[in-house]
C-alpha cells in the first residue's frame, strides 16, 4: 500500500504522511488566516490531536452543529459570517476536521466565501474517509433533500488518519461500512469476495485504501458525474429517498443505514430486470442483515419514499434515472424503474 493517493489536482494522504503535507502546504502558502472547522464531536475527541500534529500558531476555530439536519443554508450562513468576522479573505484556507456533514459544508462554504478559498479535508469517521471528503463534491441540503445545493471543488489535499476511527460509535462505523460495501460492488477488484466472508464488519488501513482508489479511478475517468461516476451512486437512488423520508422522524438512519437498504433493494431490482446473480443478490442481502437492524417500512412509508424520488439528482426530463449492476463490477446507468418493482423490492427486503 503507498502512502499516498494522486487524483487531478490534489492527493489523498495516509498517517503521518498528511500532517507533513499540511505543514509543508502552510509554509508554502503563507495564508493570512487559517480557519479550522469543527462540530461539537470533533472539537471534544479530535482537535487536541489534530493541533499537537501540525505547526499553527495562530488560527481561528469555527463550529457547526454536528448531524444531517443541521447540514443546511442556515448553517452556511453562520460559518459564512464566522469566518468574515474574523477577517477571512481570498488568501485564507479553511480545514475541515470532521465527518461528512463538516465536510462536505466547509467544502461549499470554501468553494462560495469570495468565490472560492483554498480548503484541506482532515475526515475523522469511516464514511468520510472513504466517501465523502474524496471527489471535490460539495454541498448541503435543502429541506429534507440531500444535496441539493452544491459545487465541484477540490481540496487542496484530504489526510486519512486512522487514529480518528477509534473516537466512533459502532453505528458510525457501520454508515461507514456500507460505502466499503457499495465501492466492492461496482469495482472489479476482488473485495466483494472478500468481504463477505465476514459475518461482522472487517475493515483496517488497507481496506480504507482500497475503497478511496475505487472512487478515485472512477473520479479520474469522469470528474462532473456524466457517466462513470454515477456507478458512485449505487444503491443511493432510494437509499437517499429512504433517508430524507425518516430524517425528521424516530425512524432517523444514518447514511449508510439508508445505504444498506439500498444497495439491497438496487441488488434486487438489477436481478429483476438485467439478471443479476441470484447467488450474488442472496449473498449482499445475507450479509447487510447480518450487519444492519432491520427498519420496518409499511406501505404508506413506501409510497412516500417513492415520491421523493423525483427529487434525486440524477433525473433527467422528468424521468427518474436509477443505477444498476449486472454482474459485480458492471455497472449500468440511467435505467428507469416503475413503481411496481419498487414496492417489490422493499418486500423483498422485508423478507
Amino acid at each position: 500500500m503507498n502512502n499516498e493517493i494522486i487524483s487531478d489536482k490534489y492527493s489523498v494522504f495516509f498517517k503521518k504522511n498528511g500532517f507533513y503535507f499540511l505543514n509543508n502546504h502552510i509554509k508554502k502558502f503563507d495564508y493570512s488566516k487559517i480557519f479550522i472547522h469543527v462540530d461539537n464531536n470533533t472539537k471534544e475527541y479530535c482537535l487536541d490531536y489534530f493541533l499537537k500534529e501540525i505547526n499553527l500558531e495562530k488560527f481561528e476555530i469555527i463550529e457547526s452543529e454536528d448531524g444531517e439536519e443541521n447540514k443546511n443554508i442556515k448553517s452556511c450562513l453562520k460559518l459564512w459570517d464566522s469566518i468574515s468576522s474574523a477577517g477571512g479573505d481570498r488568501n485564507s484556507l479553511l480545514i475541515n476536521l470532521g465527518g461528512g456533514v463538516v465536510t462536505d459544508m466547509g467544502g461549499f462554504i470554501a468553494s462560495t466565501y469570495k468565490r472560492g478559498i483554498n480548503y484541506v479535508n482532515v475526515p475523522t469517521t469511516l464514511l468520510s474517509m472513504v466517501d465523502a471528503s474524496v471527489g471535490g463534491k460539495t454541498g448541503v441540503d435543502f429541506g429534507i433533500l440531500k444535496n441539493q445545493i452544491g459545487t465541484f471543488y477540490d481540496p487542496q489535499g484530504v489526510i486519512v488518519d486512522p487514529f480518528f476511527l477509534n473516537t466512533l460509535s459502532e453505528n458510525q462505523i457501520r454508515s461507514g461500512y456500507a460505502e466499503i460495501f457499495k465501492h466492492s460492488l461496482i469495482s472489479k477488484n476482488q473485495s466483494f469476495k472478500d468481504l463477505i466472508k465476514h459475518e461482522r464488519i472487517s475493515y483496517d488501513l488497507k481496506t480504507i485504501y482500497q475503497s478511496i482508489q475505487v472512487k478515485n479511478n472512477i473520479v479520474l475517468v469522469d470528474k462532473k458525474e456524466s457517466k462513470e461516476r454515477k456507478s458512485l451512486n449505487f444503491g443511493h437512488t432510494l437509499g437517499h429517498a429512504i433517508e430524507s423520508f425518516f430524517l425528521n422522524t424516530n425512524k432517523k438512519l444514518l447514511h449508510g443505514e439508508a445505504i444498506s437498504i439500498g444497495i439491497i433493494l438496487a441488488s434486487f431490482i438489477s436481478n429483476k430486470l438485467f439478471n443479476f446473480s441470484e447467488m450474488d443478490l442472496k449473498s449482499i442481502k445475507s450479509h447487510l442483515d447480518k450487519l444492519y437492524n432491520k427498519v420496518e417500512i409499511n406501505d404508506n412509508e413506501i409510497d412516500g419514499i417513492i415520491e421523493l424520488l423525483k427529487h434525486d439528482k440524477k433525473n433527467s426530463h422528468g424521468n427518474i434515472n436509477f443505477i444498476l449492476i449486472k454482474e459485480i463490477g458492471k455497472p449500468i446507468y440511467d435505467i428507469k424503474v416503475s413503481n411496481e418493482l419498487i414496492k417489490e423490492s422493499f418486500k423483498y427486503y422485508l423478507s
